[in-house]
C-alpha cells in the first residue's frame, strides 16, 4: 500500500507571523494523522518560522521551488542545501505556475529533480495538460512526456522516492476539478508511463497526487480512487478547518 501524501502549496500567501499562526492552528487538527504524510510549503521568506512552529509536530516542512546550482549568481533563487538548513523534507518542482510564468522547462525540471534527490529532498513534480489541449484529447500524451522528461536519467530505486502531482492546468484556481474518474485514469496513464520507463516495481511504488482544485467536498470521492495517492492542495490550505479535513479523507 502507499502511503497517502497531503501537501499544502500556499503560493505567494501569508506573511511570517501570519504562517506561524495557521500552523498552530494546524497543529493540533491532524495530530492524530498517523496513516498520512502531511506537508505544508510556505513561501521562502516563512520557512524558517514555520519550522520553527513545526519543531515535535507530525507535519513536514516543504518550499515551492529550488536552483539546481549549489550557489552561484542566480538573483532570487535558492539551493537545496539552503532548504536543508531549515529543515525542508519536500520541494515542489515544476508546477505550472513557474512553467507558465517564469518559463521553466522539462530540461530545467529535470536537472532540478536530480540535485533534489542527491540532497535527500523528495521532490514533489507537476505534470499537467492545459484546457487547449484536454480538448484536442492530448492529456494521456502530455503528462506521459512531462513525466518521463522529468524523471529522465534517474534509477528505477530513485523514482520510488519521487512524488508525482497530476494538477490540470485549467483546473488550478478555477473552482472547476477534473472528475474522479478522470483523474483517476489520467494518473493511471502516468504510472503506466513510469511502468513502460522504470518497471512495474517503481510505477506501483511511486506516489501520485492529484491537484486542481480538490477541497473537503469532493476530497473522499478523488481518494478513494485506486490509483490516487494524495492531493497537492492551493487554496484549501490557507485553510486549517479545510485542509485538516481534506488530510482526514
Amino acid at each position: 500500500m502507499r502511503k497517502p501524501i497531503i501537501a499544502g502549496n500556499w503560493k505567494m500567501n501569508k506573511t511570517a507571523e501570519e504562517a506561524k499562526a495557521l500552523i498552530k492552528y494546524l497543529i493540533p487538527l491532524v495530530s492524530d494523522a498517523d496513516n498520512v504524510d502531511v506537508i505544508v510549503c510556505p513561501p521562502f521568506v516563512n520557512l524558517a518560522a514555520a519550522a520553527e512552529v513545526l519543531s515535535g509536530s507530525n507535519i513536514k516542512l516543504g518550499a515551492q521551488n529550488m536552483h539546481f546550482e549549489k550557489s552561484g549568481a542566480y538573483t532570487g533563487e535558492v539551493s537545496a542545501d539552503m532548504l536543508l538548513a531549515y529543515g525542508v523534507k519536500y520541494v515542489i518542482l515544476g508546477h505550472s505556475e513557474r512553467r507558465q510564468y517564469f518559463g521553466e522547462t522539462d530540461e530545467g525540471v529535470n536537472k532540478k529533480v536530480k540535485v533534489a534527490l542527491q540532497a535527500g529532498l523528495v521532490p514533489i513534480v507537476c505534470v499537467g495538460e492545459t484546457l487547449e489541449e484536454r480538448e484536442s484529447g492530448i492529456t494521456s500524451e502530455i503528462v506521459c512526456k512531462q513525466t518521463k522528461l522529468a524523471l529522465l536519467g534517474l534509477s528505477a530505486e530513485e523514482v520510488k522516492g519521487v512524488v508525482l502531482a497530476y494538477e490540470p492546468i485549467w483546473a488550478i484556481g478555477t473552482g472547476k476539478t477534473a472528475t474522479a474518474d478522470d483523474a483517476n485514469d489520467t494518473i493511471g496513464a502516468i504510472r503506466n508511463a513510469v511502468k513502460e520507463v522504470f518497471g512495474d516495481d517503481a510505477a506501483q511504488s511511486i506516489r501520485i497526487q492529484y491537484g486542481g482544485s480538490m477541497k473537503p467536498a469532493n476530497a473522499s470521492e478523488l481518494m478513494a480512487k485506486p490509483e490516487i495517492d494524495g492531493g497537492l492542495i492551493g487554496g484549501a490550505a490557507l485553510k486549517a478547518e479545510d485542509f485538516s479535513k481534506i488530510v482526514k479523507f
